[in-house]
């Protein structure tokens, strides 16, 4: 079997699984999986996730159009795939969970950078107010998936990380 096939094809799956998890949630404001996913992959295959992400970030794009929004998405997932390299270290889902619930919180500033060079920091300023109530949503939610799914999710990806000698 071609390792680097298998890596192709699992780095595109993760990709859609992505995009999936977030289109089967997308009724709930802001209660996605992808920062879950993004974590686990990355702590899971290295590498191999930054590929999930551009592959989620294309799909997204053709999906949604390539707008202002798409933008940010280009620096946000990304962030968060190096920000789970440099703390690949924790091993504890709560650990995980304030993790994924401070970057959850963030996400609205986040987002905000694209508004600076439109309409200066006042535009910026007033996206991180209005969106306040909906980084909250996103913080709790990041926070409870991520400690109730950690574990289970981990254990699994890391099973088929050892059956495809991957990493």
């Amino acid at each position: 079997m071609n390792r680097n096939l298998v890596r192709l094809c699992l780095g595109a799956m993760m990709g859609v699984l992505l995009t999936v998890g977030k289109e089967v949630m997308a009724f709930l404001p802001n209660f996605e999986p992808v920062t879950l996913l993004t974590v686990l992959f990355t702590l899971c295959f290295g590498g191999l996730a930054l590929g999930a992400v551009a592959v989620f970030l294309l799909l997204e794009g053709l999906l949604y159009g390539f707008g202002t929004w798409w933008v940010m998405y280009l620096y946000i997932w990304p962030l968060l795939w190096c920000l789970t390299r440099l703390f690949r270290r924790m091993d504890r889902a709560w650990q995980w969970a304030v993790f994924a619930g401070v970057y959850g919180l963030a996400f609205g500033t986040l987002c905000s950078f694209t508004y600076l060079p439109v309409g200066g920091v006042r535009m910026m300023f007033a996206w991180i107010v209005s969106g306040l109530p909906f980084d909250l949503m996103h913080a709790g939610g990041n926070f409870l998936m991520m400690l109730v799914l950690y574990k289970p999710l981990r254990g699994a990806l890391e099973k088929i990380k050892a059956a495809g000698r991957m990493g």
